[in-house]
C-alpha cells in the first residue's frame, strides 16, 4: 500500500472515530433542553424530580461525548496539515475561513455555556440554567452548520474561481448554501435525531434488565421511542431527496452505488448482489427491472448513466455499494423497531402504570443501543468514498493532494490511532454502561426489572 491509500485510511479512520460523538450530541442537546423545560413546568409536582433524574444523567453521556468529540476533532484537523498540505494550498481560501466560522460560532458558544449546564444547577435560577442547555444545543446544531457546509461544497463546488491553480471564494452565499448542502443537512439532523433516540431507549432499557432504573428512566425511553418513530419516515423521505441531489450533481456516485456498470434504460434495481470491477458486473445479483429508474428519476421508463460514462472518474464500487445497503438495512430495522415500541405505547401495552413491558422488548432495545452508529458510519462512507477520486468532486484529485511521506511512516501512525481509538471506544462503551447501571438521584418507587419473562411497569 501506497502513502496515497494509507493517508486515505488514516484520515477515514480519524473521522469516522469523530463523528460518531457529534452524532449523537447534536440531538441529545435538544433532548435536554426538553426535559430541562418539563421538570421547570413540573416544578413544585412529584413529576419534576423524575425529569431531573433524566436530565442529570444525560447530560454526563453529553459532557462524555463532548469531551471525546473535542480531541478527536483536534486530531483530525492536523491531518490537513501532516498529510493532505495539497488541499489547504489549494483550497484552504475557502475551507480555512468554513472551519474558522464553526470555532468562532458554534464551539465557543458550546463551550461558554456547557460549564453553566453542567455545574450551575444549583448556582443559578430555572431560566438561566434552561438558557444555557438551549445555547449549548442550539451550539451544537451551528457547528453542523457549519463543518456540513464544507463537506457539501467539497462535494458540489460552487461559488469560486481559480487563480494560478488555487481556489479564491466569489461568492460565499453560493459557497455556503451550495447546491446539496440543505439536503445533507436535513440528513445529517435526522441521522443524529435517530442515533441519540436509540442511544436513549437502549441504554434505558439496559437500565430495566439490570435493576438500575429510577424515574427518569421512563420518562426518557418513552420520549426517545416517540421521537425515533417519527423520525424514521422523516429521514426516509430526506434520503430520497438527497438521492435526487446526488443524481443530478454526482451520478458516478449513484451509478456505483446501484451497481450500474453501463448507461441504460429501465434501470434495474440491485437488491443484493458482489460488485466484479475487475468483470464489470454484480454478481449474483437479485435485481427488479425498471425499479432504478422509477426511484432515482420517479419514472420507470428514464435513462440513468453507468460507470461506463465516467472511466477513470468513479469511486471504488464495493465498498460505495455495500455501505449504501447496510445503511438502508438498518434504517429499515429502525424503523420497525420505532414503530413496534410506539404500538405497545399506543395499546397501553408499555410505559404506563402497571402495564406490561416485557423483557423481549427491552433485550430489542437494548441491542439496538448503537444501531444509529452503524447507518451513520455506513452512509458517511458513501458520501466519502463515493465522491473519489476527486477531494474536491470534478476539480481536485485526491492523488494530487497527499503528502510525500514514506508509506511506513504512514503505517506506524496510522496503527497508532487505531489502537487509541479502539482504546477510547471501548472505555467510552463501559462508562455509559457504568453511568446506567448507577443512575443520578434515584427515587425509592423507581420501576424495577422483573425476572425474566415477567411485564415490567411503573410510574407514568
Amino acid at each position: 500500500m501506497d502513502a496515497l491509500l494509507l493517508s486515505r485510511i488514516q484520515f477515514a479512520a480519524n473521522i469516522s472515530f469523530h463523528i460518531l460523538f457529534p452524532t449523537i450530541n447534536i440531538a441529545l442537546g435538544w433532548f435536554l433542553v426538553y426535559f430541562r423545560l418539563r421538570g421547570n413546568f413540573a416544578r413544585g409536582h412529584e413529576d419534576a424530580r423524575y425529569w431531573e433524574e433524566a436530565y442529570y444523567l444525560w447530560t454526563k453521556v453529553f459532557a462524555l461525548s463532548f469531551a471525546l468529540g473535542v480531541v478527536s476533532g483536534i486530531t483530525m484537523s492536523f491531518q490537513f496539515g501532516t498529510n493532505w498540505p495539497g488541499f489547504m494550498e489549494k483550497a484552504g481560501n475557502i475551507a480555512g475561513p468554513l472551519l474558522g466560522y464553526e470555532v468562532l460560532t458554534a464551539f465557543f458558544l458550546e463551550a461558554t455555556f456547557l460549564g453553566i449546564m453542567l455545574f450551575g444547577r444549583s448556582r443559578v435560577s430555572d431560566r438561566t440554567h434552561l438558557l444555557a442547555s438551549l445555547m449549548v444545543a442550539a451550539g451544537t446544531t451551528l457547528s453542523a452548520f457549519w463543518i456540513l457546509s464544507l463537506n457539501s461544497w467539497m462535494q458540489t463546488p460552487v461559488g469560486y474561481k481559480m487563480i494560478d491553480g488555487v481556489m479564491h471564494a466569489d461568492s460565499w452565499a453560493q459557497i455556503v448554501f451550495n447546491p446539496s448542502f440543505p439536503y445533507r443537512l436535513a440528513h445529517k439532523l435526522l441521522a443524529s435525531t435517530l442515533t441519540a433516540s436509540f442511544l436513549i431507549a437502549g441504554l434505558s432499557a439496559y437500565q430495566f434488565l439490570t435493576r438500575s432504573s429510577n424515574g427518569g428512566t421512563l420518562r426518557a425511553m418513552r420520549t426517545a421511542v416517540t421521537v425515533a418513530a417519527f423520525a424514521v419516515p422523516l429521514q426516509i423521505v430526506a434520503g430520497d431527496l438527497h438521492g435526487l441531489n446526488t443524481l443530478e450533481h454526482q451520478p458516478a456516485k449513484i451509478a456505483a452505488v446501484e451497481g450500474l456498470w453501463k448507461t441504460e434504460k429501465r434501470a434495474p434495481l440491485t437488491l443484493f448482489g458482489i460488485p466484479n470491477e475487475a468483470e464489470r458486473r454484480t454478481d449474483y445479483a437479485i435485481k427488479l427491472p425498471g425499479f432504478a429508474s422509477l426511484i432515482l428519476a420517479h419514472d420507470m421508463d428514464a435513462e440513468l448513466k453507468g460507470l461506463d460514462q465516467f472511466e477513470g472518474a468513479h469511486p471504488p464500487v464495493a465498498p460505495v455499494f455495500w455501505s449504501f445497503r447496510v445503511m438502508v438495512g438498518m434504517g429499515v430495522l429502525m424503523l420497525l423497531v420505532a414503530w413496534w415500541a410506539m404500538w405497545t405505547q399506543w395499546r397501553g401495552r408499555a410505559f404506563q402504570d402497571r402495564q406490561p413491558f416485557t423483557v423481549m422488548q427491552l433485550r430489542v432495545l437494548a441491542g439496538m443501543t448503537f444501531s444509529g452508529w452503524v447507518a451513520t458510519l455506513a452512509g458517511w462512507w458513501v458520501t466519502e468514498i463515493g465522491r473519489q477520486p476527486f477531494i474536491v468532486y470534478g476539480v481536485l484529485r485526491t492523488a494530487d493532494m497527499v503528502a510525500d511521506h514514506p508509506p511506513g511512516l504512514v503505517l506506524t501512525t496510522l496503527v497508532a490511532y487505531l489502537a487509541v481509538y479502539a482504546f477510547l471506544l471501548a472505555a467510552y462503551v463501559l462508562v455509559l454502561m457504568y453511568m446506567s447501571r448507577h443512575p443520578a438521584m434515584p427515587t425509592p418507587d423507581a420501576p424495577q426489572s422483573p425476572k425474566p419473562g415477567m411485564p415490567i411497569g411503573g410510574p407514568a
